[in-house]
């Protein structure tokens, strides 16, 4: 099982059931490194959809009560190994990454107040995907096309899903 993605580039690899058990120890880490500091952490994201081909780098998102804690969060994420790579606002909160080596990101995790509509998004999205097989054919078959069209830019990729995951979102919002 591999994991990790060169930075700007796009591949899209068939999903690995490992990719659930990455999750599960990255967990571990995250719950003591930040223990009372967050709400919830949760496992998005493509890796978390069985049968759905993903970027090989894990999505985490995790809610905190209030931003207020995000200098604290900083500290804590930092001593484990992740680097802050700022404020995303409506595009995926504060992210910070976890890279396997240089340049080659493992882990984005998503930090979003639990109040805020992308915590609700992530999972809503996640569980359609999990949930309806019509969807997920489409979204993988969208992805992949995607990755063809841009297999070094990263940002338009990201940008191209942006329209079908805000299309399934209202339709079960």
């Amino acid at each position: 099982m591999k994991i990790g993605l060169r930075r700007q580039t796009v591949r899209v690899v068939d999903h690995d059931p490992g990719w659930a058990d990455l999750f599960t120890a990255e967990c571990k880490i995250l719950l003591s490194a930040l223990d009372g500091l967050i709400v919830d952490v949760q496992h998005v994201g493509s890796t978390a959809v069985p049968d759905l081909p993903a970027k090989p780098v894990l999505d985490i998102a995790i809610a905190v009560q209030t931003l207020n804690l995000l200098r604290a969060l900083k500290e804590q994420l930092t001593g484990v190994g992740y680097i802050y790579r700022g404020d995303g606002g409506n595009d995926g909160g504060h992210l910070f990454i976890r890279e396997s080596s240089p340049d080659v990101r493992a882990v984005h995790l998503h930090v979003v107040e639990r109040s805020d509509s992308q915590w609700k998004n992530y999972l809503l999205f996640r569980d359609t995907l999990r949930n309806d097989a019509a969807v997920r054919r489409k979204y993988a078959d969208f992805k992949k096309d995607l990755a063809w069209k841009f297999p070094d830019d990263r940002e338009s990729y990201t940008s191209g899903k942006n329209e079908f995951i805000q299309g399934v979102l209202k339709g079960k919002g």
